[in-house]
Parts: structure tokens; sequence; C-alpha cells
């Protein structure tokens, strides 16, 4: 005999949704942002020296492969993939982070990504097991 254990759903699934779709739009935007950095480096204005570490040209190319991981994740999430929510609240951490260190070249578009991965991190930290596939 079987027993199929009902897990509990709520509305919060859909942010969970939510969170994965934001984190694949988050994906792309660094993707995007890196490449301009990397190609068009000029649409940026450069700070005296570096942003911490690397010049813009180095965080482009930074923001490129961050861009494509998120990207990854953000569709695991959403299918609801048991590593998906650990490596997403990692990585959604970390965004916030370069977004920080960024915030010097492009102050308002920051910010916005902060407050938006707070609101993602929210989702797969309270509600994340929700979105698991059976």
């Amino acid at each position: 005999m079987t027993y199929h254990q009902a897990r509990h759903v709520t509305g919060w699934v859909g942010w969970i949704w939510f969170g994965g779709m934001m984190m694949v739009l988050a994906g792309l935007f660094n993707i995007i942002t890196g490449l301009a950095a990397v190609f068009a480096n000029r649409v940026y204005v450069q700070t005296p020296a570096r942003l911490l570490l690397f010049d813009v040209t180095g965080w482009g190319w930074l923001h490129l492969l961050f861009g494509v991981l998120v990207l990854a994740t953000g569709i695991a999430v959403t299918l609801g993939q048991d590593w998906a929510r650990l490596v997403g609240i990692v990585l959604v951490m970390l965004n916030a982070i370069t977004q920080l260190t960024w915030i010097a070249v492009n102050p308002w578009w920051s910010l916005a990504v902060i407050a938006v991965d707070v609101l993602v991190l929210y989702a797969l930290i309270v509600h994340g097991r929700e979105a698991k596939l059976d």
C-alpha cells in the first residue's frame, strides 16, 4: 500500500514562478548590460579608475557570464527543480551585490534590480518548496 502525502500549495506558488521569470529577465538584462559594457563601453559613465577590481569592460564580461547563469537557473526554478532553489538564492544574492558595485555607473537601474532581487529572494526562501515537481 502506498501513501501519497498531499503537499500544501498556496497562492505563493505563483510568486515562485514570478521569481523564476524575473531571474530569466534579470539574466537577459545582465547579458545585454554585459554586451554593452564589452562592445560599447562608451555607453556607461566611467568613474576615475575602476569599479572595485575591474574596468567597465571587465565588469561587462562578468555580467555576461553571470547573466547566462541566472537565466538558466531561472528557467530551472520555474520548472520546479529542487537544486535551482538553492542555486537561485545564491545567484540572486550575488546579483544584488554586483548591482551594488555597479551602482556608480548605473544608479537607478541598480536600485530597481536590487528591489526586485529582494522580492525574488523572499519568494524562493519562504515558499520555494511549493513549486517542487512531484
